[in-house]
């Protein structure tokens, strides 16, 4: 009994676990950090950081010396000179060789180091970029986030809209009935209803798009059962609009991403000039080689005392009766000497220094030094023209918010005006001092300032996002 009861607790736990996985309604933070974990064209951006760190590893190794081993072996079969008379004959000779070769460079017109101070700031550039690329997913997030949050507020008014008609239908019922209205105003409300249905079934696919749109920003597959939480005060957290718009464009100008990825490029471009003009400079290498060989012939040669000269041997060639000279033979009688020891005896070294100096390349040492230079201008307008849009976005950025506050404030007014105007109608309708049509319009024009609230207050709350992002108030917290 104890154990039926402790597996019944477990899916009881279970099931409320998953219940309450359901139905998990995400906050603006939580969908910004989990778009900057899993979000596709952020993973691009942080794969182009990876890369910008293997180009400075690169950068680094070409302080290193380059080293390299090589090794061959051949077969010359037919008429070849005879490895120890130095005659031609028919024979099959063998060589193996092998090799290593160390190169360094001493002196590259500091080619080297500009380089990887080069790749130091792509690193940064790149960095840059990242975080660029957060920033605009950050505020289409909460743009689409905020979205979700009208399509869900217009929802509720037109189902709301729909009860009042659906009411208003019903008590029409009864005033057809005592005969205070014609029935052709039972019609209209009719009609006004299933025009209500209508809106609702346009609110619902426009929700569900939306919370597509955001769901896909948030790289999640289960959009149908994703949901938001009904955060729908409209705050001014941090009183950004207490800030003039010069204050804020001050501020921009110290944290704004985008311009510190223009002053980068130009120090990119700057560096660029430096190592095309390292070219001119000449160029000194270190070298160092040893390699050595070993030769087979499939005629095997023995060895015998010279006694004319002590000092030297005289070779015969096995089947023949051929007797040479042969001072620097070291085989023994009958047999070739040892792969190691004509590995060891005939090892050679080398090493040096070369020195390279540019004459003349066809000018192409001149023409990338232009071309870099002319690079530089562009980027220092680039500079120029996103400091520019700067001060234009965020003056543009700041109206807009003034004016979204403004419209909002408006359709507030105008809300409470349209909804003293209904209730001043459906007091005349009620007494039959006023038809279904002039009902059904005042109506419809107090739904339409109900959406127009809600559009303004969406859009003033936005606007006020992307004023506190110029001033450097992040919509990503860590």
């Amino acid at each position: 009994m104890k154990n039926k009861s402790c597996i019944g607790f477990i899916c009881m736990a279970l099931l409320s676990l998953s219940a309450h996985a359901q139905t998990k309604k995400w906050t603006l933070q939580e969908c910004v950090n989990y778009a900057i974990q899993n979000n596709i064209s952020i993973k691009q951006s942080e794969l182009d950081a990876k890369t910008a760190l293997i180009d400075k590893r690169g950068a680094i190794g070409s302080f290193l010396p380059s080293i390299n081993a090589s090794t061959s072996h051949s077969w010359n079969i037919g008429l070849n000179q005879d490895i120890t008379t130095g005659l031609l004959q028919n024979q099959t000779t063998q060589f193996t060789s092998a090799g290593v070769n160390v190169g360094i460079d001493i002196y590259k017109g500091l080619q080297n180091q500009n380089r990887l101070r080069r790749s130091n700031l792509s690193l940064v550039a790149a960095k840059y970029q990242l975080v660029k690329m957060q920033e605009d997913i950050a505020l289409n997030v909460a743009n689409a986030f905020l979205q979700v949050l009208f399509n869900k507020e217009n929802l509720k008014v037109q189902k709301e809209q729909l009860d009042i008609n659906e009411k208003q239908f019903s008590r029409s019922e009864a005033l057809v009935k005592a005969g205070s209205i014609p029935r052709g105003d039972l019609l209209d409300i009719k009609a006004t209803v299933a025009t209500n249905n209508q809106n609702i079934i346009a609110a619902e696919n426009a929700l569900l798009i939306s919370k597509l749109s955001l769901s896909q920003l948030l790289q999640l597959k289960e959009f149908e059962s994703f949901d938001i939480v009904d955060d729908t005060d409209v705050k001014d957290e941090n009183n950004i609009m207490m800030q003039s718009p010069n204050a804020i464009y001050s501020k921009a100008l110290e944290g704004r991403t985008e311009l510190k990825i223009a002053k980068t490029n130009l120090e990119l471009a700057e560096k660029d000039v430096v190592i095309a003009k390292g070219a001119y400079q000449p160029t000194i290498q270190g070298f160092y080689s040893f390699n050595s060989r070993v030769a087979y012939s499939d005629r095997v040669v023995g060895v015998v005392p010279n006694s004319s000269n002590p000092t030297s041997q005289i070779g015969f060639v096995e089947g023949t009766n051929q007797n040479v000279l042969a001072p620097n033979f070291t085989r023994v009688l009958g047999k070739p000497a040892p792969f190691f020891d004509q590995f060891s005896d005939n090892k050679g070294h080398s090493f040096g220094v070369q020195l390279s100096i540019p004459i003349l390349n066809g000018l192409s040492v001149k023409n990338n030094v232009d071309r870099s230079k002319i690079n530089v201008e562009r980027s220092k307008i680039a500079v120029e023209q996103q400091d520019l849009d700067l001060q234009r976005n965020v003056y543009t950025a700041f109206a807009d918010a003034k004016g979204a506050l403004k419209s909002y404030e408006s359709a507030i007014t105008a809300l409470e005006a349209r909804q003293n105007a209904v209730d001043f109608a459906k007091e005349r309708f009620n007494v039959g001092l006023m038809n279904s049509f002039d009902f059904n319009q005042a109506q419809t024009l107090l739904a339409n300032a109900q959406s127009e609230v809600l559009r303004t207050k969406y859009d003033y709350i936005f606007k006020i996002k992307i004023l506190e992002f110029y001033f450097g108030i992040p919509l990503i917290k860590n």
